[in-house]
């Protein structure tokens, strides 16, 4: 099979549940076509609020005195997939470190550091890894342990390469493997979910792709279904990605988006969409470009407030890419080929473009799919 499918279809649950709490772990989940069971649960996972369950599940014990994991930066939209496509690449992301302290109370989690940024906050409750981490913790029923979290960011807030998605992703996967790895890639890319839409709004086209790796589809939010599109290993695809140095929040250039648009604009970017997802099956890097540079409805409302953006996709293309756009919410650009020494030159033009067409340094790195996803890198035994 070409694609990867899991879905999660949220049962009905008693109106006088608050939505104070995190999500716990999904009562079925399919994938790759094998479908279990898990103990009844009561949740709701709509889009507006954040989700509610009750369990009864079994509190699993720690089987690590500690572990590292790594998830990698994301492309979310891919030009005409806004909030529903993404991919990972790999190089480039955030490692967290969580380690079992005594010290700390029972069923909670401290941030002890954080290092790469002196911008985000050490309280749980308002990071990202702290949130998505508080979420599989609940998942888990973990109330007997607590826990302790150092952060390494690799990747620049506000850059359009899931940042925020990044922390939370490796956050997530570093509480389940240290109790054991019960989790699947659904539940952990709920978790992030939390995070995500606490910071930049409710939508899994980073935090998908940064936990399962590859390309993915996000085919429903309600219920959340993700599709994983597999890219053909036997083909070449590099990433030309330059990162300004611009910070473009989440919240605002979604803030400039249109609340509605036009049938005919509607049906080019569906049809975009589809030939995007036709080209990642196929391994057709051409197509993908192509596909990747057309979108009608986000990325003309958001380059114009990126300086230097629109001389920017002009000159990859010109220098050979086969299709360039804003990597996300921006400000980064991602330029597509197949090859990683043209990679190197588009990049160079595109760096030059910035500074000519936007006065704004820039640095460029070509990249490959990361096809793994958030993961473990090492782990201390009791």
């Amino acid at each position: 099979m070409a694609a990867k499918i899991c879905h999660h279809q949220p049962p009905s649950f008693p109106s006088s549940f608050t939505n104070n709490n995190l999500s716990k772990k999904p009562s079925s989940l399919l994938l790759n076509n094998l479908h279990y069971q898990t103990p009844s649960f009561k949740c709701n996972l709509s889009s507006s609020s954040s989700s509610v369950i009750t369990t009864d599940i079994k509190e699993p014990s720690p089987v690590f005195t500690s572990v590292k994991t790594f998830a990698p930066a994301t492309v979310a939209n891919l030009g005409p997939g806004f909030d529903f496509l993404g991919c990972a690449v790999d190089g480039i992301g955030d490692y967290v470190t969580l380690q079992v302290d005594p010290t700390v109370h029972p069923g909670q989690i401290s941030i002890s550091d954080i290092t790469g940024t002196n911008n985000l906050s050490k309280n749980p409750l308002y990071n990202c890894a702290g949130i998505a981490a508080i979420a599989v913790m609940k998942m888990l029923n973990v109330k007997s342990v607590g826990l302790s979290l150092s952060l390494e960011k690799g990747l620049p807030l506000g850059s359009g390469l899931g940042s925020s998605a990044a922390s939370a992703a490796a956050a997530a996967v570093a509480v389940n493997e240290i109790f054991g790895g019960g989790l699947g890639e659904l539940d952990l890319v709920l978790a992030g979910l939390e995070s995500e839409a606490k910071v930049s709004g409710y939508h899994a086209d980073n935090i998908a792709p940064a936990i399962m790796g590859g390309f993915v589809l996000v085919r429903s939010y309600d219920p959340l279904e993700l599709v994983n599109l597999r890219f053909p290993e036997s083909k070449e695809l590099c990433f030309v990605l330059c990162n300004p140095e611009f910070e473009a929040p989440t919240k605002k250039m979604r803030a400039v988006l249109p609340k509605e648009v036009t049938m005919s604009h509607h049906v080019w970017n569906s049809s975009q969409a589809g030939a995007l997802v036709a080209a990642v099956l196929q391994g057709d890097c051409v197509g993908l470009g192509k596909a990747l540079s057309s979108d009608k409805i986000v990325e003309p409302r958001r380059a114009p407030l990126i300086p230097g953006m629109e001389d920017v996709k002009k000159a990859a293309i010109k220098a050979g890419a086969f299709g360039c756009t804003i990597s996300g919410a921006g400000p980064t650009a991602v330029a597509i080929t197949d090859n990683e020494e043209k990679g190197r030159e588009i990049g160079e033009k595109m760096v030059e473009a910035f500074m000519v067409g936007g006065n704004l340094k820039a640095k460029a790195s070509v990249k490959k799919l990361d096809r793994v996803g958030a993961r473990l890198v090492s782990s201390s035994s009791k």
